[in-house]
């Protein structure tokens, strides 16, 4: 069960190639998750069509990025159990946001997360943390996102890699941890006086999506400044659009 990045199809192409018999994969229509599975000629299912027709004798149930909290048959549906591919270090940052959070506080490090689902969002006991070096004075939420998928992506061959080998996998209570909600992270969105506007326009930098915004006339407008804007005209020119 994926989100449509390079990751998540990274992620299902390497069980493909490692022999592992993919019951099911759930991705949005038509994206490249989708078309993977198309290529390797697995059966694609809908989220509806998953909880009411579960597949039988799972050994592991995979969230990649998935959005929706998952639910009972699924949590249980594995004899290992349902695995959850967070990119955030958990408990530390649960929900949404962590990316514009880590260069909004000046993080120095960020980090990946496998966890076993429980019937909340990102609570479930952790498998593994993984953290790395980052510079949150020049990170953009894109830069830090792009680098984290990389991270993940290698976190999932790790974790699979020991199921294949028959390890039993670790696990460990989160403890308290940090929630945000989508409520929260469209508030820090906005640009309020006293903000280091800088690193709120990079720690908000995500195209196509909006960015730090400016209310004005009833209207939420992005914010972008030279940077940001030498970024754009970088893909534009890669993508034969500036003459």
């Amino acid at each position: 069960m994926g989100k449509s990045k390079r990751s998540s199809v990274r992620a299902l192409d390497w069980l493909v190639a490692h022999g592992v018999d993919v019951a099911a994969v759930v991705a949005p229509e038509r994206s490249d998750l989708e078309q993977s599975a198309r290529g390797h000629g697995l059966r694609l299912a809908s989220e509806a069509e998953l909880y009411a027709e579960p597949p039988a004798d799972v050994d592991v149930v995979v969230s990649f990025l998935f959005w929706n909290l998952i639910r009972e048959p699924l949590i249980s549906l594995g004899r290992v159990g349902c695995l959850n591919f967070h990119p955030a270090p958990l408990p530390d940052f649960r929900g949404v946001g962590g990316y514009n959070l880590a260069i909004l506080e000046g993080l120095p490090e960020w980090g990946v997360s496998c966890h076993f689902v429980d019937e909340h969002f990102d609570t479930g006991d952790l498998v593994a943390v993984e953290r790395f070096q980052i510079d949150p004075d020049s990170e953009t939420a894109l830069s830090l996102d792009t680098r984290s998928q990389q991270q993940l992506a290698s976190l999932f061959e790790r974790v699979m890699d020991r199921l294949l080998d028959g390890d039993e996998l670790p696990r460990a209570p989160q403890g308290e941890g940090r929630y945000v909600s989508r409520a929260e992270f469209e508030e820090l969105r906005v640009v309020r006086p006293g903000d280091d506007l800088g690193r709120k326009l990079r720690a908000f930098w995500y195209p196509p999506w909006p960015g730090a915004v400016v209310e004005l006339d009833g209207r939420r407008l992005t914010l972008v400044d030279d940077g940001l804007l030498a970024d754009v005209a970088r893909a534009y020119r890669d993508a034969g659009l500036l003459p």
